[in-house]
């Protein structure tokens, strides 16, 4: 097998852009992080590039939403349920929006990997 070409933070389950058929495992790994409606699309199981940016969008977006619940949650919620409950609710939020940062930028090295950006590692 050639050389590591994965960047820090490359997603787990996504083989090298060096491996045969990396776009694949690209692919199959954008699709679990996009609604499952988007399987049913046939344009973007044959063109990741758009699946790519789409799944960008649609994490960045998830990222945005998990922001602005946790704004609101006190304003929202605050009278209506326990504050142990409410802390718990936010520490959710906060590990989400973690969560979702890491797949962003996951999204972003696997876009740049599709549009034939290749990361070389520096002595």
């Amino acid at each position: 097998m050639a050389a590591d070409t994965r960047p820090p933070g490359w997603p787990k389950g996504v083989l090298p852009p060096s491996a045969p058929a990396w776009e694949t495992s690209a692919a199959t790994w954008l699709l679990d992080l996009c609604p499952p409606d988007y399987r049913a699309h046939e344009v973007l199981r044959r063109y990741p590039i758009v699946l790519a940016r789409f799944t960008y969008h649609h994490v960045e977006s998830a990222r945005a939403g998990a922001r602005e619940a946790y704004a609101r949650a006190r304003t929202e919620l605050g009278e209506e349920i326990a504050p142990e409950v409410l802390d718990a609710s936010l520490r959710v939020l906060e590990a989400e929006g973690a969560r979702l940062s890491r797949a962003l930028r996951e999204v972003a090295l696997v876009e740049d990997a599709l549009r034939g950006r290749r990361w070389q590692a520096k002595l």
